[in-house]
């Protein structure tokens, strides 16, 4: 677990299971209650002003996939605006998180994801550093191969997508 003055995140790393590389190097990060979104009228305008402050981008908002993927060439920030999701991180081997309204996430190039089940109201806001090339990846041989190559070269982000230069990222991933 790492702390700063903004929360805490907790970090995993993940196995290889031949279909979901995952990142050998940089651990995926968890930040429960990240926000704190009870009386905010547009939460994801929120989040999404926070993460472009931090020098991230290219934000989208919905839900997250039913099915396993990831993306190799491209570190991924991921936020519960509205609503609760159960997500499978790290492929078949990894582990399944609760996420509600306020938790966040930041998902290292190679990271398997796969939404379980989620409320009705969910949305999700997602982000990418400025470096990277976005690319989805579903576990073919092919895809993995080129894949295991690619993730060793992705740069590490400048900062933090939630908390900035001073955030848990930049702690745990240097």
């Amino acid at each position: 677990m790492t702390s700063s003055d903004q929360g805490a995140a907790y970090g995993f790393m993940f196995p290889d299971d031949g279909s979901i590389p995952n990142n050998p190097a940089l651990p995926f990060l968890f930040y429960p209650r990240a926000f704190d979104l009870t009386s905010v009228g547009d939460p994801a305008a929120m989040i999404e002003a926070i993460i472009r402050s931090n020098g991230w981008g290219r934000t989208w908002r919905d839900g997250i996939y039913p099915f396993a993927h990831y993306h190799p060439r491209i570190h991924e920030a991921l936020a519960i605006a509205r609503g609760r999701a159960n997500v499978r991180f790290g492929g078949a081997q990894g582990e399944e998180f609760g996420m509600e309204t306020g938790d966040a996430a930041v998902l290292p190039a190679g990271t398997g994801h796969q939404c379980i089940d989620a409320s009705d109201d969910l949305i999700v806001v997602g982000a990418y550093p400025p470096e990277g090339i976005y690319d989805l990846s579903l576990g073919s041989r092919a895809e993995y191969e080129r894949a295991v190559a690619k993730i060793p070269g992705v740069k590490r982000p400048d900062t933090d997508p939630f908390f900035g230069r001073d955030g848990p990222l930049i702690r745990e991933w240097r």
